[in-house]
């Protein structure tokens, strides 16, 4: 059972507690739906525990007057396998030195590994308890200088939605973080649950969160950064070549390799096949074209390189979690006269 806590502040915007609360519910209620209709068969997660915290454990208004009830204070609260820290209302200095508990609270939860995630103006407790030093973070944009001022040890990256440090979440926005939590939910539920969450919670489908402006750090040869420049070069042809029959073998061939010496030095570089990169390629492309076209399918289908409407079908449902039209049909519903 995944244990899940929102610290509570005063002057916080409840919605950055509030959505992804709604978002982790939903998918743990699909967990336990799915548990019983597979009689038992253990999934990532059967559920999840969410709770309320506030440093007494006494409730907290908001910014707009609502009243929250925390279910315990920090010293009472077990720990978290994913703790959320909250948006603050305007300047977050004050509050953040009002509550000097918060600061040795999250370093325990660091050290033990727990995931920490702060919203906007709540990325100050994660900097202000010295756990993001040295590292790359972000936070609401109207307070860069500030927290840049206040926190020079920091990275601050102002070109980024979302940053990642080992454990340690920044986002510059509650839309940032419902992408963020649409993440953790394919990370700790399942690719299915997440995909589920996401189309009951908004009209489209969000960028994921390897697709948003993301900062990612790294070491050298995992992930998104690696050093093989000719694999870099095949991925820059992918792109830019998707739409062509492309045969891998001739590909690999073309940059002097032999077909298993280029699948092997390529999930090495990018922990993914050629295959499923082209792929995951046409499906973006397809998905875009879906939204912003009257292109019909059979035109689409044929503009990103395939040839087989079933086939086709089949990877954009596995990928997305909805049927092409299906997808068009979601995203066209949008009925909006400003």
């Amino acid at each position: 059972m995944l244990n899940i806590h929102f610290l509570l502040c005063p002057n916080m915007l409840a919605t950055s507690a509030t959505l992804p609360m709604e978002l982790l519910q939903a998918a743990s209620s699909l967990a336990r739906v799915a548990t019983k209709r597979t009689k038992g068969v253990r999934l990532r997660q059967q559920g999840a525990v969410i709770r309320l915290v506030s440093v007494d454990g006494a409730p907290v208004k908001t910014h707009t007057g609502i009243v929250l009830t925390a279910d315990c204070a920090i010293a009472d609260a077990p720990l978290a396998d994913i703790l959320y820290l909250p948006a603050l209302w305007r300047n977050p200095a004050p509050i953040v030195n009002r509550l000097p508990e918060v600061a040795p609270w999250l370093i325990e939860h660091y050290e033990n590994g727990r995931v920490l995630a702060g919203v906007g103006t709540g990325c100050w407790f994660l900097a202000e308890a010295g756990l993001l030093h040295n590292k790359p973070a972000t936070t609401h944009w109207y307070y860069f200088d500030e927290f840049q001022k206040r926190f020079p040890q920091v990275q601050l990256k102002r070109n980024h939605f979302i940053t990642q440090a080992g454990n340690l979440y920044c986002t510059g926005s509650v839309n940032s973080l419902a992408d963020l939590t649409v993440y953790f939910i394919q990370r700790y539920f399942s690719r299915h649950i997440a995909s589920h969450v996401e189309r009951h919670f908004f009209h489209e489908i969000r960028s994921s969160f390897e697709d948003s402006r993301t900062f990612i750090e790294t070491n050298i040869g995992t992930n998104n950064a690696h050093p093989d420049e000719d694999i870099v070069q095949t991925q820059i042809w992918l792109q830019d070549n998707y739409a062509k029959e492309i045969k891998l073998q001739d590909l690999a061939a073309e940059f002097g390799m032999s077909t298993r010496t280029f699948n092997r030095r390529f999930k090495n570089a990018t922990g993914t096949t050629p295959l499923t990169y082209l792929q995951n390629i046409r499906m973006n492309n397809a998905k875009d074209l879906l939204k912003t076209t009257n292109l019909s399918l059979s035109e689409i289908i044929f503009r990103v390189g395939y040839q087989d409407t079933a086939h086709f079908s089949e990877l954009f449902k596995k990928k997305h979690g909805t049927t092409p039209s299906q997808y068009r049909t979601t995203v066209r519903a949008k009925l909006f006269t400003p």
